[in-house]
């Protein structure tokens, strides 16, 4: 009998069945239907036809929105870009790398297109092989440890290209908040004003709410050298890219980036590359809880992310909303903050701590509005404090964990209503202790809280190179509060 793979006719040997020969035809036909299932649709191009600010628009491509393209220039280099919107036949494009020397009529390419493995001698067919994608797809692993890579997992360290393991969907969904492992095991982030009056608990999600100037990166520094974690992620999302390598050798240090992957999107990258950053910073988090581990993810910042994505609608032409922020930004946040927290049953969990810039110190900035109503609880740092050489700067008063009441036992958490009973009493009054008005002996409470408060100044502040354990935080609290 003729190999079926080749062109040529079947045979007419005399007492060649006829049932024979449909058999034969029929295991032809299902070779061919295998050869096509497997072939790559219709490899096409499109052309630029339009640059205008952050929006760039194409022909000749249908791609669904999210999908990665590139853009070849006539020198050769190449343009990242993802579809972000259509209107009738036109893509719209947000570029992901720099757009300079891009000229009318470019081709446009799908990034994963690619053609096909040279034909094997035993098949009959081609076999298509599946190249991810690198913008969709990022790497994740141990190897990502010690190393500084930007939103498209390229190294900015000058260590080499990272040679991951494994890689991993840039956006995944949430887990099921039914499969959730509750929030019931204390964190030791080395703070001791956290520790004691901000209990945060393993896969909680903390919102840090500050200015500018007022010691946020510092803080962020402490929590990432001393907290208990596996492993710490870092997403410096929108920030100078001096302090990109000043927070990576002068505050992270050698001993915090030796367990820390980090991921900068500098304030001069695209916005899509700061959302890229967020996203890849949450996406390797997830691959480390995955592993069983307990991670801290540190993100800073909340509010450039949000920026980023008010940037890309704005120019697609969503309308604005709130003080300018399309209601796409507020749909992101969410999605965003939810991949982090607590795994499935009996596996590891991503501890969060997003820093919330308020313009002005203004808490009801709608991103910090909108922050404070997703996380799982807020810290705040106050200028004012600052100002008076107080570090940390954080304004306890205005802060709140909202796990720890199902962290501490009921007598720790009395010691923490007392203390913010006592220091809210004594703010309260101090223009009029300040200037002799207040007699004491009058307000048993205020007595009390003038007794106290210089320890407990003393008890809110810490040294940058000082860790105070969990434990021992809670320990001096007691000891205050029982002092005569």
């Amino acid at each position: 009998m003729a190999d079926l793979t080749s062109p040529e006719p079947l045979p007419e040997e005399p007492g060649f069945r006829l049932e024979n020969r449909s058999a034969s035809l029929l295991t032809y036909l299902r070779d061919c239907q295998d050869a096509a299932s497997q072939l790559n649709p219709w490899y096409a191009t499109g052309r630029l036809t339009r640059v205008a600010g952050l929006i760039m628009e194409a022909s000749g491509l249908k791609l669904a929105t999210g999908s990665s393209c590139r853009i070849n220039m006539a020198s050769g280099q190449q343009v990242d870009a993802e579809v972000v919107g259509f209107s009738g036949e036109r893509l719209y494009l947000m570029p992901a790398t720099d757009i300079y020397g891009l000229a009318p009529g470019a081709t446009v390419e799908m990034a994963a297109s690619c053609g096909f493995e040279p034909p094997r001698i035993n098949k009959p067919y081609y076999k298509r092989r599946r190249i991810e994608d690198r913008i969709r797809q990022v790497a994740v692993g141990p190897e990502l440890l010690g190393r500084v890579i930007d939103g498209a997992g390229r190294p900015l360290d000058r260590l080499g290209n990272v040679e991951a393991s494994r890689r991993a969907p840039l956006y995944s969904r949430p887990i099921n908040p039914m499969e959730r492992e509750p929030i019931k095991d204390v964190l030791d982030v080395g703070v001791r004003a956290i520790n004691a009056l901000l209990t945060v608990g393993r896969g909680q999600r903390m919102g840090l709410f500050a200015g500018s100037g007022v010691g946020k990166s510092m803080l962020l520094g402490m929590m990432a050298r001393y907290t208990a974690a596996d492993v710490v992620v870092v997403g410096l999302i929108g920030e100078r890219g001096r302090e990109v390598k000043d927070f990576i050798e002068n505050i992270l240090g050698e001993e915090g980036l030796r367990r820390a992957a980090v991921v900068a999107a500098p304030a001069d990258s695209p916005p899509l590359m700061r959302l890229h950053g967020a996203a890849y910073a949450t996406a390797i988090a997830e691959h480390f809880r995955d592993q069983g581990m307990n991670v801290l993810l540190i993100m800073d910042s909340l509010t450039r992310y949000a920026q980023a994505q008010r940037e890309i609608a704005l120019a697609v032409g969503e309308p604005p909303a709130t003080k300018g922020y399309p209601p796409s930004v507020f749909a992101k946040l969410p999605q965003l903050v939810e991949r982090a927290g607590n795994g499935r049953q009996g596996g590891g969990s991503i501890t969060a701590f997003y820093t919330v810039l308020m313009e002005g110190d203004d808490q009801q900035d709608p991103v910090a509005d909108a922050a404070r109503a997703i996380l799982d609880g807020h810290i705040v740092l106050s200028r004012q404090l600052a100002d008076q050489g107080h570090y940390p700067a954080i304004d306890i008063e205005a802060s709140i964990s909202r796990a720890i009441t199902e962290l501490l036992p009921k007598e720790e958490l009395e010691r923490v209503r007392r203390f913010k009973a006592l220091y809210a009493r004594f703010q309260r009054s101090r223009d009029l202790i300040t200037i002799g008005a207040y007699v004491k002996g009058n307000d048993a409470q205020l007595d009390e809280a003038i007794a106290l408060f210089p320890k407990m100044e003393s008890f809110l502040k810490q040294d940058f190179l000082d860790k105070e354990n969990d434990r021992d935080s809670r320990d001096q609290l007691e000891v205050l509060l029982n002092a005569k």
